[in-house]
């Protein structure tokens, strides 16, 4: 056929760039949103800080029954608090410079404070904060007080950097040997005196290359006068598999033992720390922002916003009349910047209605979990939850995904209150967190001598009209984190 050209008519979908902002902040957790609005206040000239209630001397205001003072209500704001958008004339706006972003909301978030002052001259308030050392710094600090020769000294730094983050030391010694450029080279007897050297210089264990001589330096670093130390010693050097395995006949067989010296013995095993470089560099606080709080208010759950992570922010309107005033092109930069300044502010203030709108609408599905805890939990999916507010699911789902809830029974994720459904004998519907829940209560009233197996707990809950398999059983035990009924029996 020869080329021709016709108009052809098609409908398709599109995202605006405000729709694509709207959708992207919704999904972001309260740290990344903090983030997020903190590289706009720097980078925006439109957009300015809004001082937190009592600031700059301000009185804040009385604290409500709970004990919270409320958040502020900024002027332009209807229902969020906190977020504020320029309204025109009308509007009164307090003197105050641009730039800035809520001085404390880094710290309460865990960030830290840049490393330099205004002025580019101050030093970063955190280098005070004390930090655990990591493994290998505590065993280098610890090396430098050893009077060494040069030869000595490197054996020992080359075995340190070779332990792995949980203490032991998996690569070969002549493999080692080849790492130093010495001549001549280090001979695996040196490299053996070096780590004799190393497994001395801090917790005991540390430089172990299996199990069993992990165990067995924590026991040597006992006192000789600690009640069944020999035997706990034979057993971590010859017999850890049939303490695994609750041998406990072979066992006494083997260590030619009576059974309470034997059940001392295995409870010191048990005792020992079988990875004890895990103990170092490790972060002391490890917080989570909750983004909704829910209370108790007269006999009914009321669901609030976090003051702690709203953001702090407003549209500058000495510059933003400065702009109007001056005959500069819609097209220019600075228009671009007031239009996105605009944005952020409306797609912020949407974002917290949205998560207080799903944290609301969860409450009020879950009623029975804050009354009786998880075994009241209800098997909840997000379409439930889209139709009722008029919503997409993929909203939901954005709205769900690393949000948190503050409630008096601890803090839960979204997710947590949409537990899979499972049916029961008599038709009706059970969650898999109550089934866990009722897992939990039957493991922790079980005879420690006869533990339940994992068919007995199924054929208990299908007694009570849950009918589950025993490899779901299994499962759900896994994810507790409860051993197998071998490992739980206390003999």
């Amino acid at each position: 056929m020869p080329p021709s050209i016709e108009l052809r008519t098609r409908q398709h979908l599109a995202l605006t760039p405000r729709l694509q902002q709207s959708v992207r902040l919704l999904q972001l957790s309260s740290l990344e949103f903090q983030q997020e609005l903190r590289n706009a206040l720097d980078t925006n000239p439109f957009l300015e800080y809004t001082p937190a209630p009592g600031e700059d001397g301000d009185t804040p205001p009385a604290a409500r029954e709970d004990g919270l003072a409320p958040p502020a209500e900024l002027p332009g704001s209807t229902d969020m608090p906190g977020v504020a958008e320029e309204s025109g004339a009308e509007r009164t706006m307090q003197d105050e410079p641009a730039g800035g972003y809520m001085a404390d909301a880094p710290e309460r978030m865990g960030l830290r404070r840049s490393n330099q002052d205004d002025d580019g001259q101050g030093s970063d308030p955190a280098d005070w904060v004390r930090m655990q050392p990591t493994l290998r710094e505590q065993l280098h600090e610890a090396l430098r007080l050893y009077p060494l020769g040069p030869r000595d000294r490197e054996a020992a730094r080359i075995v340190i950097e070779a332990l792995d983050d949980d203490g032991y030391l998996r690569q070969d010694l002549d493999e080692l040997a080849a790492v130093a450029d010495f001549a001549p080279p280090l001979t695996e007897s040196e490299l053996v005196i070096a780590l004799r050297l190393v497994q001395s210089l801090d917790r005991p264990g540390i430089g172990a290359r299996s199990l069993s001589e992990c165990l067995t330096l924590q026991l040597d670093a006992m006192p000789a006068t600690t009640p069944g130390r020999d035997i706990a010693r034979e057993i971590a050097a010859h017999h850890l598999e049939r303490l695994a395995r609750r041998e406990q006949a072979e066992l006494q067989k083997q260590l030619g033992c009576d059974a309470d010296a034997l059940r001392v013995a295995c409870a010191l095993v048990r005792k020992l720390d079988p990875k004890p470089g895990n103990h170092y560099g490790r972060a002391e606080d490890s917080y989570v922002v909750p983004d909704v709080i829910v209370r108790a208010v007269r006999n009914k759950w009321v669901v609030t916003i976090n003051p702690a992570v709203l953001p702090r922010a407003r549209i500058h309107r000495l510059y933003a009349e400065l702009f109007a005033q001056s005959a500069g092109s819609s097209h220019s930069p600075l228009a671009q910047q007031l239009q996105e300044a605009r944005w952020l502010i409306r797609n912020a203030q949407k974002r917290f209605e949205t998560i207080l709108r799903v944290g609301e609408c969860i409450v009020q599905h879950q009623r029975a979990f804050f009354q009786y805890g998880e075994i009241a939990l209800k098997p909840l999916v997000l379409r439930d939850i889209a139709e009722e507010l008029g919503l997409h699911e993929s909203t939901i789902s954005r709205a769900t995904g690393n949000k948190y809830m503050a409630t008096p029974r601890g803090i839960f994720e979204f997710k947590h209150f949409f537990p899979r459904e499972l049916e029961t004998e008599s038709g009706g519907r059970c969650s898999a967190a109550a089934v866990r829940a009722l897992l939990k209560e039957m493991i922790e009233a079980e005879n420690a001598r006869e533990p339940l197996s994992d068919v007995a707990l199924a054929k208990m809950l299908a007694d009570q009209g849950v009918m589950v398999a025993r490899r779901t059983v299994t499962k759900y035990r896994r994810q507790m984190k409860v051993p197998p009924a071998d490992l739980r029996r206390n003999l």
